[in-house]
């Protein structure tokens, strides 16, 4: 079955280079994984919290765009989900090829090479806030409803507006006079920039909540809800120290599972979830 929603004509242009030299350095994985950063292990939880609460049951067939290493992928396919993954890092495509039941390729969030209405449930979990420019992000939209099958889901993350800001106050980096001035300046606008002196991060887009859900709209997909991911308490002294702890662990995305959907708190969380679907 074919979308009757327009495509940009034209190839997308070419990932940016220092995107995927950011990526090459192979530290993705680790950030998210058990041991990792505690914010990542807090991402990674409470992700995988939402999506087995929102995804088809398993066999249904799964797109991870952008999918990065397979650690998303790794546990749906245990789950028993059939797993695609596409990214444009050809390290990541080479790391999630090696996981059991993972099929792995490269490709551009933007211009995939799928059938249409080709799986139940399409997840860009990283894309979005790499494409920097609205026209992009609704492409990388408009793909994803492409792929999906009528009455399929579509998961998309996205980097909320003042996670930066909140980021370098936890760190105390907002001190450093240039790094303030920096970090409000993507709060105006919501264009982080490459920074390769350190290599902290790499060019991004921090949105409002309320983005995510009029480009959905604008791609043709019904927003059914909106998950903060981290809540508050990737801010929070102690963190590493809870998630260590099962049993705190477990009162922490219980915590945050309460708040994910409060419109008022959607913005304090690091990323947020949004869900739509493709009408039948």
């Amino acid at each position: 079955m074919s979308s009757s929603l327009p495509v940009t004509g034209g190839e997308p242009p070419a990932v940016r280079d220092d995107i995927l030299d950011y990526y090459a350095r192979g530290k993705e994985d680790a950030r998210l994984r058990e041991g990792g950063a505690p914010a990542g292990r807090l991402e990674f939880w409470r992700t995988q919290d939402v999506l087995r609460r929102l995804l088809p049951a398993p066999p249904a067939r799964v797109l991870d765009v952008g999918g990065g290493s397979g650690v998303h992928a790794e546990w749906l396919a245990r789950d028993g989900y059939g797993v695609e993954l596409v990214d444009p890092v050809p390290l990541h495509v080479e790391q999630a090829a090696r996981l059991p039941g993972v099929s792995a390729r490269s490709g551009d969030a933007r211009s995939l090479t799928d059938e249409d209405a080709a799986y139940d449930a399409v997840l860009l979990l990283g894309p979005l806030y790499h494409l920097p420019e609205r026209a992009d992000r609704t492409r990388a939209l408009r793909e994803a409803h492409r792929v999906v099958r009528p009455g399929g889901l579509v998961v998309a993350a996205t980097i909320n507006r003042f996670a930066g800001l909140h980021d370098v106050l936890r760190e105390e980096r907002y001190f450093d006079p240039a790094q303030r001035t920096q970090t409000d300046a993507v709060t105006e606008h919501g264009r982080h920039p490459s920074q390769r002196e350190g290599r902290l991060f790499t060019t991004a887009y921090f949105a409002q909540p309320s983005e995510p859900a009029e480009e959905f709209t604008e791609a043709g997909l019904t927003v059914e809800g909106q998950y903060g991911v981290e809540g508050v308490a990737w801010l929070m002294g102690g963190l590493e120290a809870w998630l260590d702890d099962p049993e705190r662990r477990e009162a922490v995305l219980a915590a945050t599972r309460r708040i994910e959907s409060e419109p008022a708190l959607l913005g304090a969380s690091g990323h947020l979830l949004t869900v739509g679907r493709r009408q039948p």
